[in-house]
Protein backbone atom coordinates (compact mmCIF):
# COMPACT_ATOMS: atom_id res chain seq x y z
CA UNK A 1 0.00 0.00 0.00
CA UNK A 2 1.21 3.35 -1.26
CA UNK A 3 2.10 5.70 1.90
CA UNK A 4 1.60 9.31 0.58
CA UNK A 5 4.39 10.91 2.68
CA UNK A 6 7.04 9.30 0.62
CA UNK A 7 5.49 7.48 -2.04
CA UNK A 8 6.86 3.97 -1.04
CA UNK A 9 4.54 0.79 0.31
CA UNK A 10 4.62 0.97 3.84
CA UNK A 11 6.13 -2.28 5.78
CA UNK A 12 3.28 -2.79 7.85
CA UNK A 13 0.45 -2.30 5.29
CA UNK A 14 -2.13 -5.13 5.35
CA UNK A 15 -1.16 -8.19 3.92
CA UNK A 16 2.20 -6.93 3.59
CA UNK A 17 4.18 -9.36 6.33
CA UNK A 18 3.16 -12.36 4.38
CA UNK A 19 3.43 -10.60 0.87
CA UNK A 20 0.63 -11.49 -1.98
CA UNK A 21 1.77 -14.95 -3.89
CA UNK A 22 -0.46 -16.98 -2.02
CA UNK A 23 -3.82 -14.15 -2.60
CA UNK A 24 -4.03 -16.81 -5.60
CA UNK A 25 -6.19 -19.42 -6.62
CA UNK A 26 -4.99 -22.99 -6.72
CA UNK A 27 -5.29 -23.83 -10.52
CA UNK A 28 -3.05 -20.98 -11.15
CA UNK A 29 0.01 -22.34 -9.64
CA UNK A 30 -1.45 -26.16 -11.59
CA UNK A 31 -1.02 -24.43 -14.88
CA UNK A 32 2.23 -23.37 -14.21
CA UNK A 33 3.08 -26.76 -13.34
CA UNK A 34 1.70 -28.27 -16.79
CA UNK A 35 3.28 -25.62 -18.59
CA UNK A 36 6.75 -26.19 -17.27
CA UNK A 37 6.53 -29.27 -18.25
CA UNK A 38 5.45 -28.92 -22.03
CA UNK A 39 7.98 -25.40 -22.21
CA UNK A 40 4.96 -23.16 -22.95
CA UNK A 41 5.31 -21.59 -19.38
CA UNK A 42 8.16 -19.47 -20.81
CA UNK A 43 6.29 -18.43 -23.74
CA UNK A 44 5.89 -14.85 -24.20
CA UNK A 45 2.53 -13.65 -23.37
CA UNK A 46 0.36 -10.19 -23.47
CA UNK A 47 -2.62 -10.39 -20.79
CA UNK A 48 -5.50 -7.60 -20.58
CA UNK A 49 -7.64 -6.92 -18.35
CA UNK A 50 -11.60 -5.86 -18.97
CA UNK A 51 -14.74 -5.75 -19.02
CA UNK A 52 -17.26 -7.54 -21.49
CA UNK A 53 -19.99 -4.98 -19.97
CA UNK A 54 -20.71 -2.52 -17.30
CA UNK A 55 -23.45 -3.25 -14.56
CA UNK A 56 -27.40 -2.70 -15.84
CA UNK A 57 -27.90 1.12 -16.19
CA UNK A 58 -24.26 1.99 -15.79
CA UNK A 59 -22.91 4.76 -18.45
CA UNK A 60 -19.16 4.36 -17.43
CA UNK A 61 -16.70 2.79 -14.96
CA UNK A 62 -13.92 4.09 -12.70
CA UNK A 63 -10.53 2.74 -12.91
CA UNK A 64 -8.95 2.85 -9.23
CA UNK A 65 -6.83 0.01 -7.43
CA UNK A 66 -3.97 0.31 -9.71
CA UNK A 67 -1.93 2.13 -7.13
CA UNK A 68 -2.55 -1.07 -5.28
CA UNK A 69 -2.06 -3.24 -7.59
CA UNK A 70 1.54 -1.81 -8.13
CA UNK A 71 2.36 -2.90 -4.72
CA UNK A 72 1.17 -6.48 -4.80
CA UNK A 73 3.14 -7.09 -7.86
CA UNK A 74 6.39 -5.91 -5.72
CA UNK A 75 5.50 -7.88 -3.31
CA UNK A 76 4.35 -11.38 -5.28
CA UNK A 77 7.40 -13.28 -4.11
CA UNK A 78 7.38 -16.85 -2.74
CA UNK A 79 9.67 -17.12 0.45
CA UNK A 80 10.51 -20.15 2.80
CA UNK A 81 6.71 -19.93 4.51
CA UNK A 82 5.46 -19.96 1.17
CA UNK A 83 7.22 -23.01 -0.37
CA UNK A 84 7.38 -25.23 2.75
CA UNK A 85 3.44 -24.92 2.79
CA UNK A 86 2.90 -25.49 -1.31
CA UNK A 87 5.33 -28.74 -0.60
CA UNK A 88 3.78 -30.31 2.64
CA UNK A 89 0.32 -29.55 0.72
CA UNK A 90 1.49 -31.57 -2.54
CA UNK A 91 0.35 -28.61 -4.60
CA UNK A 92 3.05 -28.59 -6.92
CA UNK A 93 5.98 -30.83 -7.72
CA UNK A 94 9.52 -29.76 -6.98
CA UNK A 95 10.71 -28.01 -10.53
CA UNK A 96 7.67 -25.65 -9.71
CA UNK A 97 8.88 -25.04 -6.53
CA UNK A 98 12.38 -24.50 -7.62
CA UNK A 99 11.03 -21.72 -10.61
CA UNK A 100 8.69 -20.32 -7.89
CA UNK A 101 11.35 -19.95 -4.99
CA UNK A 102 13.39 -17.14 -7.41
CA UNK A 103 10.05 -15.87 -8.68
CA UNK A 104 10.32 -12.22 -9.59
CA UNK A 105 7.87 -10.52 -11.90
CA UNK A 106 10.45 -9.06 -14.92
CA UNK A 107 8.01 -8.33 -17.87
CA UNK A 108 5.96 -4.76 -18.14
CA UNK A 109 2.65 -3.51 -17.50
CA UNK A 110 0.84 -0.68 -19.28
CA UNK A 111 -2.93 0.21 -17.92
CA UNK A 112 -4.99 3.28 -17.80
CA UNK A 113 -4.42 5.80 -15.36
CA UNK A 114 -5.97 5.66 -11.99
CA UNK A 115 -9.17 8.08 -11.83
CA UNK A 116 -9.85 7.52 -15.30
CA UNK A 117 -12.89 6.26 -16.56
CA UNK A 118 -13.33 3.21 -18.61
CA UNK A 119 -15.96 1.48 -21.21
CA UNK A 120 -16.80 -2.13 -22.06
CA UNK A 121 -13.57 -3.66 -24.37
CA UNK A 122 -11.58 -0.76 -22.67
CA UNK A 123 -7.91 -2.71 -21.66
CA UNK A 124 -7.89 -1.31 -18.48
CA UNK A 125 -4.45 -3.08 -17.94
CA UNK A 126 -1.81 -4.66 -19.93
CA UNK A 127 0.31 -7.46 -18.93
CA UNK A 128 3.52 -8.37 -20.45
CA UNK A 129 5.75 -11.33 -20.11
CA UNK A 130 6.36 -15.04 -19.90
CA UNK A 131 3.00 -16.79 -19.82
CA UNK A 132 4.31 -18.22 -16.34
CA UNK A 133 5.43 -15.23 -14.81
CA UNK A 134 2.00 -13.06 -16.10
CA UNK A 135 -0.67 -15.94 -15.39
CA UNK A 136 -0.14 -15.87 -11.98
CA UNK A 137 -0.71 -12.45 -11.59
CA UNK A 138 -4.69 -12.88 -12.66
CA UNK A 139 -6.29 -13.51 -9.05
CA UNK A 140 -4.51 -10.85 -7.16
CA UNK A 141 -4.98 -8.22 -10.07
CA UNK A 142 -8.60 -9.20 -10.71
CA UNK A 143 -8.80 -9.29 -7.11
CA UNK A 144 -7.94 -5.97 -6.45
CA UNK A 145 -9.19 -3.78 -9.38
CA UNK A 146 -12.71 -6.04 -9.22
CA UNK A 147 -13.00 -4.18 -5.53
CA UNK A 148 -11.81 -0.94 -5.83
CA UNK A 149 -13.28 -0.28 -9.43
CA UNK A 150 -16.77 -1.70 -8.17
CA UNK A 151 -16.74 0.75 -5.13
CA UNK A 152 -15.01 3.90 -6.92
CA UNK A 153 -17.55 3.91 -9.79
CA UNK A 154 -20.54 3.66 -6.93
CA UNK A 155 -18.98 6.79 -5.39
CA UNK A 156 -18.50 8.71 -8.77
CA UNK A 157 -22.27 8.47 -9.30
CA UNK A 158 -22.87 9.43 -5.55
CA UNK A 159 -20.52 12.77 -5.83
CA UNK A 160 -22.41 13.65 -8.90
CA UNK A 161 -25.76 13.45 -6.91
CA UNK A 162 -24.03 15.32 -4.65
CA UNK A 163 -23.31 18.30 -7.09
CA UNK A 164 -19.53 17.18 -7.58
CA UNK A 165 -16.63 16.98 -4.99
CA UNK A 166 -16.62 19.58 -2.60
CA UNK A 167 -16.16 23.12 -2.54
CA UNK A 168 -18.36 22.94 -5.31
CA UNK A 169 -20.82 20.00 -4.00
CA UNK A 170 -21.83 18.70 -0.85
CA UNK A 171 -19.10 16.43 0.63
CA UNK A 172 -19.98 12.86 1.19
CA UNK A 173 -17.91 10.88 4.14
CA UNK A 174 -17.04 7.37 3.37
CA UNK A 175 -18.45 5.17 6.44
CA UNK A 176 -18.33 1.84 5.70
CA UNK A 177 -15.87 0.03 7.07
CA UNK A 178 -18.53 -1.77 9.94
CA UNK A 179 -20.16 -3.18 6.47
CA UNK A 180 -17.46 -5.11 4.90
CA UNK A 181 -14.10 -6.91 5.25
CA UNK A 182 -11.41 -4.82 7.71
CA UNK A 183 -8.72 -4.97 4.54
CA UNK A 184 -11.89 -3.78 1.72
CA UNK A 185 -12.63 -1.35 4.15
CA UNK A 186 -9.59 0.69 3.90
CA UNK A 187 -9.23 -0.45 -0.30
CA UNK A 188 -13.38 1.08 -0.69
CA UNK A 189 -11.92 4.37 1.62
CA UNK A 190 -9.12 4.93 -1.20
CA UNK A 191 -10.94 4.22 -4.07
CA UNK A 192 -14.14 6.42 -3.11
CA UNK A 193 -11.73 9.46 -2.25
CA UNK A 194 -10.08 8.82 -5.67
CA UNK A 195 -14.00 9.64 -7.23
CA UNK A 196 -14.22 12.44 -5.25
CA UNK A 197 -15.55 11.74 -1.42
CA UNK A 198 -14.12 13.95 1.09
CA UNK A 199 -12.92 11.73 4.06
CA UNK A 200 -13.18 8.83 5.50
CA UNK A 201 -14.26 7.17 8.90
CA UNK A 202 -11.36 4.22 8.60
CA UNK A 203 -7.64 5.04 10.16
CA UNK A 204 -6.38 2.85 8.86
CA UNK A 205 -7.15 4.50 5.42
CA UNK A 206 -5.67 7.44 6.66
CA UNK A 207 -2.38 6.18 8.19
CA UNK A 208 -1.53 4.23 4.55
CA UNK A 209 -2.77 6.17 2.36
CA UNK A 210 -3.23 10.21 3.76
CA UNK A 211 -7.03 9.93 2.82
CA UNK A 212 -8.56 12.59 5.15
CA UNK A 213 -11.12 11.15 8.22
CA UNK A 214 -13.44 12.42 10.38
CA UNK A 215 -15.85 11.66 12.54
CA UNK A 216 -17.66 12.55 16.43
CA UNK A 217 -19.88 10.54 18.39
CA UNK A 218 -21.97 7.36 18.12
CA UNK A 219 -25.68 7.29 19.61
CA UNK A 220 -23.79 4.83 22.09
CA UNK A 221 -21.90 8.26 23.24
CA UNK A 222 -25.43 9.57 24.34
CA UNK A 223 -26.79 6.61 25.82
CA UNK A 224 -23.54 6.25 28.57
CA UNK A 225 -24.01 9.49 29.94
CA UNK A 226 -26.70 10.22 32.40
CA UNK A 227 -28.55 12.73 30.09
CA UNK A 228 -28.43 14.28 26.40
CA UNK A 229 -27.82 17.23 27.62
CA UNK A 230 -24.78 15.45 30.08
CA UNK A 231 -23.23 13.84 26.78
CA UNK A 232 -23.63 17.13 24.30
CA UNK A 233 -22.03 18.89 27.20
CA UNK A 234 -19.06 16.75 27.84
CA UNK A 235 -18.52 16.33 23.60
CA UNK A 236 -18.78 20.21 23.15
CA UNK A 237 -16.08 20.37 26.08
CA UNK A 238 -13.58 18.12 24.58
CA UNK A 239 -13.77 18.79 21.25
CA UNK A 240 -15.02 22.31 21.01
CA UNK A 241 -17.83 24.00 19.91
CA UNK A 242 -17.57 23.13 16.14
CA UNK A 243 -17.93 19.39 16.74
CA UNK A 244 -20.98 17.61 14.91
CA UNK A 245 -23.59 16.61 17.28
CA UNK A 246 -25.92 13.46 16.58
CA UNK A 247 -29.43 14.45 17.54
CA UNK A 248 -31.61 11.22 16.76
CA UNK A 249 -31.08 9.21 19.67
CA UNK A 250 -34.26 10.68 21.58
CA UNK A 251 -36.57 13.66 20.18
CA UNK A 252 -34.91 15.65 17.60
CA UNK A 253 -36.33 18.85 18.05
CA UNK A 254 -35.23 18.45 21.66
CA UNK A 255 -31.66 17.53 20.90
CA UNK A 256 -31.22 20.17 18.64
CA UNK A 257 -32.33 22.81 21.50
CA UNK A 258 -30.01 21.15 23.92
CA UNK A 259 -27.01 20.95 21.16
CA UNK A 260 -27.34 24.70 20.69
CA UNK A 261 -27.58 25.49 24.67
CA UNK A 262 -24.80 23.57 25.63
CA UNK A 263 -22.19 24.41 22.53
CA UNK A 264 -23.67 28.02 21.38
CA UNK A 265 -24.97 29.73 17.63
CA UNK A 266 -21.67 28.05 16.48
CA UNK A 267 -22.26 24.74 16.51
CA UNK A 268 -20.34 23.27 13.53
CA UNK A 269 -23.18 20.67 12.53
CA UNK A 270 -25.98 18.19 13.64
CA UNK A 271 -26.29 14.95 11.98
CA UNK A 272 -29.14 12.81 11.26
CA UNK A 273 -29.26 9.12 10.88
CA UNK A 274 -33.14 8.11 10.73
CA UNK A 275 -36.60 9.26 9.96
CA UNK A 276 -38.02 11.10 7.17
CA UNK A 277 -35.07 12.82 6.25
CA UNK A 278 -35.90 15.38 3.65
CA UNK A 279 -38.63 16.25 5.63
CA UNK A 280 -36.56 16.10 8.84
CA UNK A 281 -33.91 18.02 7.23
CA UNK A 282 -35.97 20.94 6.28
CA UNK A 283 -37.99 20.75 9.90
CA UNK A 284 -33.92 20.97 11.44
CA UNK A 285 -33.22 23.80 9.42
CA UNK A 286 -35.93 26.00 10.47
CA UNK A 287 -35.25 25.39 14.11
CA UNK A 288 -31.52 25.93 13.57
CA UNK A 289 -31.86 29.26 12.36
CA UNK A 290 -34.99 30.45 14.39
CA UNK A 291 -32.16 29.96 17.39
CA UNK A 292 -29.77 32.02 15.46
CA UNK A 293 -27.64 29.09 13.91
CA UNK A 294 -27.50 29.74 10.68
CA UNK A 295 -24.06 28.72 10.25
CA UNK A 296 -24.98 25.14 11.46
CA UNK A 297 -24.57 22.53 9.13
CA UNK A 298 -26.87 19.44 8.95
CA UNK A 299 -25.32 16.43 7.93
CA UNK A 300 -27.01 13.17 6.81
CA UNK A 301 -26.80 9.76 7.29
CA UNK A 302 -28.43 6.47 6.83
CA UNK A 303 -28.65 3.67 4.55
CA UNK A 304 -27.87 6.62 1.61
CA UNK A 305 -27.26 5.98 -2.02
CA UNK A 306 -26.68 7.58 -5.06
CA UNK A 307 -30.62 8.03 -5.67
CA UNK A 308 -31.57 9.12 -2.23
CA UNK A 309 -28.97 11.66 -2.28
CA UNK A 310 -30.36 12.70 -5.54
CA UNK A 311 -33.45 13.43 -3.86
CA UNK A 312 -32.03 14.96 -1.52
CA UNK A 313 -30.94 17.38 -3.58
CA UNK A 314 -33.78 20.35 -3.08
CA UNK A 315 -32.80 19.10 0.74
CA UNK A 316 -31.80 21.89 3.16
CA UNK A 317 -28.42 19.39 3.32
CA UNK A 318 -24.61 20.59 3.79
CA UNK A 319 -23.21 16.77 3.48
CA UNK A 320 -24.03 12.93 4.11
CA UNK A 321 -22.38 10.02 4.84
CA UNK A 322 -22.57 6.63 3.20
CA UNK A 323 -21.51 3.33 4.26
CA UNK A 324 -23.23 -0.06 3.53
CA UNK A 325 -24.09 0.98 -0.68
CA UNK A 326 -20.76 2.57 -0.90
CA UNK A 327 -18.36 -0.56 0.08
CA UNK A 328 -20.83 -2.93 -2.11
CA UNK A 329 -20.82 -1.19 -4.80
CA UNK A 330 -24.14 0.18 -4.67
CA UNK A 331 -26.17 -3.12 -5.85
CA UNK A 332 -22.89 -4.16 -7.96
CA UNK A 333 -20.03 -5.09 -6.05
CA UNK A 334 -17.74 -6.27 -8.45
CA UNK A 335 -16.56 -4.25 -12.00
CA UNK A 336 -17.13 -7.87 -13.82
CA UNK A 337 -13.53 -7.39 -15.04
CA UNK A 338 -11.78 -10.95 -16.88
CA UNK A 339 -8.14 -11.47 -17.16
CA UNK A 340 -7.32 -12.95 -20.43
CA UNK A 341 -4.58 -13.71 -22.78
CA UNK A 342 -4.51 -12.14 -26.03
CA UNK A 343 -1.37 -13.02 -27.64
CA UNK A 344 1.15 -15.14 -27.01
CA UNK A 345 4.98 -15.91 -29.03
CA UNK A 346 4.48 -18.20 -31.75
CA UNK A 347 7.95 -19.16 -34.00
CA UNK A 348 10.02 -16.34 -33.17
CA UNK A 349 10.03 -14.59 -29.02
CA UNK A 350 9.19 -11.34 -30.88
CA UNK A 351 6.19 -12.18 -33.00
CA UNK A 352 3.16 -12.48 -31.32
CA UNK A 353 -0.07 -14.70 -32.76
CA UNK A 354 -3.12 -12.92 -31.60
CA UNK A 355 -5.42 -15.22 -29.00
CA UNK A 356 -8.65 -15.86 -28.08
CA UNK A 357 -11.51 -17.79 -26.76
CA UNK A 358 -14.07 -18.60 -28.92
CA UNK A 359 -17.05 -20.01 -26.81
CA UNK A 360 -20.86 -18.72 -27.38
CA UNK A 361 -21.29 -16.01 -24.84
CA UNK A 362 -17.84 -15.06 -23.98
CA UNK A 363 -16.03 -14.59 -27.13
CA UNK A 364 -12.71 -12.23 -27.26
CA UNK A 365 -10.64 -10.30 -29.27
CA UNK A 366 -6.89 -11.14 -29.94
CA UNK A 367 -4.30 -9.36 -30.06
CA UNK A 368 -2.51 -6.37 -28.03
CA UNK A 369 -4.41 -3.82 -28.29
CA UNK A 370 -3.58 0.38 -27.81
CA UNK A 371 -6.66 2.27 -26.78
CA UNK A 372 -7.26 6.21 -27.40
CA UNK A 373 -10.25 8.41 -26.15
CA UNK A 374 -11.66 10.48 -29.17
CA UNK A 375 -12.41 13.87 -28.64
CA UNK A 376 -14.27 16.66 -30.30
CA UNK A 377 -12.87 20.17 -30.67
CA UNK A 378 -14.16 21.24 -27.91
CA UNK A 379 -12.87 18.29 -25.64
CA UNK A 380 -15.86 16.27 -25.03
CA UNK A 381 -15.80 12.30 -25.55
CA UNK A 382 -16.81 10.85 -28.57
CA UNK A 383 -15.27 7.51 -28.83
CA UNK A 384 -13.25 5.13 -27.03
CA UNK A 385 -11.18 3.80 -30.28
CA UNK A 386 -9.03 0.20 -29.53
CA UNK A 387 -6.48 -0.24 -31.80
CA UNK A 388 -4.21 -3.63 -32.98
CA UNK A 389 -1.10 -1.71 -33.77
CA UNK A 390 0.20 1.71 -31.77
CA UNK A 391 -2.35 4.82 -33.01
CA UNK A 392 -1.29 8.37 -33.83
CA UNK A 393 -3.90 10.04 -32.20
CA UNK A 394 -5.47 13.33 -33.68
CA UNK A 395 -4.29 16.41 -31.56
CA UNK A 396 -7.99 16.43 -29.86
CA UNK A 397 -7.30 13.02 -28.74
CA UNK A 398 -6.19 11.01 -25.85
CA UNK A 399 -4.13 8.40 -25.66
CA UNK A 400 -5.03 6.00 -22.81
CA UNK A 401 -2.59 3.55 -21.83
CA UNK A 402 0.69 4.62 -19.42
CA UNK A 403 3.84 2.48 -19.18
CA UNK A 404 2.99 0.99 -15.35
CA UNK A 405 6.18 -1.38 -14.89
CA UNK A 406 9.03 -1.94 -16.91
CA UNK A 407 11.34 -5.01 -17.46
CA UNK A 408 9.76 -5.81 -13.60
CA UNK A 409 10.41 -2.29 -12.17
CA UNK A 410 7.40 -0.03 -11.07
CA UNK A 411 7.71 3.00 -13.07
CA UNK A 412 3.94 4.75 -12.60
CA UNK A 413 3.57 4.86 -9.00
CA UNK A 414 1.53 8.01 -8.27
CA UNK A 415 0.38 10.32 -5.15
CA UNK A 416 -3.42 9.35 -4.44
CA UNK A 417 -4.17 13.35 -5.35
CA UNK A 418 -3.33 12.59 -8.50
CA UNK A 419 -5.59 10.31 -9.78
CA UNK A 420 -8.17 12.50 -7.51
CA UNK A 421 -7.40 14.95 -9.77
CA UNK A 422 -7.56 12.78 -13.16
CA UNK A 423 -11.04 11.87 -12.12
CA UNK A 424 -12.74 15.13 -11.97
CA UNK A 425 -10.72 16.31 -15.38
CA UNK A 426 -12.23 12.72 -17.33
CA UNK A 427 -15.85 13.26 -16.07
CA UNK A 428 -15.50 16.56 -17.32
CA UNK A 429 -14.68 15.28 -21.26
CA UNK A 430 -17.75 12.80 -20.96
CA UNK A 431 -20.65 14.18 -22.76
CA UNK A 432 -23.51 15.54 -20.06
CA UNK A 433 -25.75 12.44 -20.41
CA UNK A 434 -22.80 10.29 -18.70
CA UNK A 435 -23.58 11.41 -15.16
CA UNK A 436 -27.49 10.75 -15.62
CA UNK A 437 -28.85 8.13 -12.96
CA UNK A 438 -31.66 6.35 -15.26
CA UNK A 439 -30.90 3.86 -16.96
CA UNK A 440 -28.64 3.50 -20.24
CA UNK A 441 -26.04 2.24 -22.81
CA UNK A 442 -22.57 3.35 -22.36
CA UNK A 443 -21.85 7.04 -22.57
CA UNK A 444 -19.81 6.63 -25.58
CA UNK A 445 -18.90 3.71 -27.62
CA UNK A 446 -15.98 1.47 -27.97
CA UNK A 447 -15.00 1.03 -31.05
CA UNK A 448 -12.44 -1.47 -32.26
CA UNK A 449 -9.98 -0.78 -35.08
CA UNK A 450 -12.13 -3.27 -37.48
CA UNK A 451 -14.98 -1.37 -37.67
CA UNK A 452 -16.66 -3.43 -34.91
CA UNK A 453 -17.82 -2.06 -31.97
CA UNK A 454 -18.62 -3.54 -27.90
CA UNK A 455 -22.22 -3.87 -28.83
CA UNK A 456 -22.36 -5.68 -32.34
Amino acid sequence: MTNLVNGEPPDNAPGGVLGTALLTDHYELTMLQAALHSGAAHRRAVFEVFARHLPAGRRYGVVAGTGRVLDAIERFTFGPDELSFLRDAGIVDETTLRYLESYRFSGSVWGYAEGDVYFPGSPILVVEGTFAEAVLLETVVLSILNHDCAVASAASRMVSAAGGPAPGGRPIIEMGSRRTHEAAAVAAARAAYISGFASTSNLRARFSYGVPTSGTSAHSFTLVHDSERHAFRTQVSSLGAGTTMLVDTYDVPRAVRTAIDEAGTSLGAVRIDSGDLPAMAASVRAQLDSLGASSTRIILTGDLDEYSIAALAVAPVDGYGVGTSLVTGSGSPTAALVYKLVARSADSPRELRPVAKRSVGKPGRGGRKWAVRQRSEDGIAYTERIFATPPSPAPTDRGLLRELVRSGKVIGREPLSAARSRHASALAELPPYALQLSRGYPAIPTIFDDGSSEQD
